[in-house]
């Protein structure tokens, strides 16, 4: 068996994998983010110990998807956000690799996402692809010529943090990323403006489909803002298709409409139409991927 984790801000998830990527179980545990990396990671070998318990096998590696800015050389973490304590720096593969006694493999949590999809969910096999996911904030990964370009900091595809989207502050300490028109947050709060009502992108989307104009809106901004980005990333490194997950996109028939009516009206350079399709593996995508890069970095199977 090959274990994918993804170790989230809240939850860790984790799933044990044959090598065709079939999960045969899973279990999630709290994440405990501010105890520390140590605590985060035996959280983690806990919950996978439990299902080695429950499906006896022999673990041959480990795949972890991690919030945050990571280098996938050294299996650090590199730059983790003010929910994680101690995050920044730890050593996550060299720890677990030093308590299971196999290879374990970091990537950031979008990059094995997009794994994921690539490898079994709804872009399987396609070999250029943009991963955008849209959550508490917004993330992006690439995939070119059939391999995940991570760049030379491990930052490549971060869509979320193009700046050019208004002025408002960003999470990361910028002002008009994407993120502050298309993560779960920034709904919330551009609702919140409009209307002087709180509540969050779930209540936002709900009344949208009740006919709120304001809430409307609100997702009619967020599905253009989503297109130009989509768009920038087609001029630079000519995309065919761009996979979207995230709980944001559970409002797929809220934003859907306004992404694709924006493409429509400004089509990529190319001439070819980018094609939009949501995520497919939902909350297990992060940790599958993450399978998946074990299995493909140990040989158990061809790269897709």
């Amino acid at each position: 068996m090959y274990a994918g984790v993804d170790i989230g801000g809240t939850t860790t998830q984790v799933v044990l994998c044959t090598a065709d990527l079939t999960v045969v179980d899973g279990f999630e545990v709290p994440t405990p983010a501010a105890e520390g990396g140590q605590a985060m990671v035996r959280a983690a070998l806990d919950a996978l110990r439990l299902l080695q318990g429950r499906v006896p096998s022999r673990l041959l590696g480990v795949g972890v998807g991690a919030a945050g800015v990571v280098d996938a050389g050294t299996g650090r973490v590199l730059v983790a956000s003010d929910s994680f304590t101690g995050w920044a720096g730890f050593p996550v593969t060299a720890t677990i690799e030093h308590v299971l006694g196999v290879p374990a493999f970091l990537d950031n949590d979008v990059n094995a996402f997009l794994r994921g999809e690539v490898a079994t969910g709804a872009v399987a096999g396609e070999p250029h692809v943009l991963g955008m996911t849209l959550g508490t904030g917004v993330g992006g990964a690439l995939w070119m010529n059939g391999a995940l370009l991570d760049g030379p900091h491990g930052a490549a595809g971060e869509i979320g943090h193009i700046p050019g989207f208004g002025d408002l502050p960003c999470t990361c300490g910028g002002r008009g990323h994407l993120e502050t028109l298309a993560s779960g947050r920034s709904l919330a709060t551009r609702y919140a403006e409009r209307t002087g009502r709180t509540l969050t992108a779930r209540g936002v989307a709900g009344a949208a489909a009740d006919g709120d104009p304001d809430a409307i809106a609100v997702y009619e901004a967020a599905g253009a803002g989503i297109a130009r980005a989509m768009l920038i990333t087609t001029g630079l490194v000519d995309l065919a298709t761009c996979v979207i997950g995230g709980g944001v996109s559970g409002a797929w028939d809220l934003l859907e409409p306004s992404i694709m009516a924006a493409l429509a009206a400004e089509p990529p350079v190319s001439g070819q139409p980018i094609r939009v399709v949501r995520a497919r593996l939902g909350a297990g995508a992060v940790a599958i991927g993450a399978a998946s890069r074990a299995l493909t970095e140990l040989g158990a199977v061809t790269p897709v």
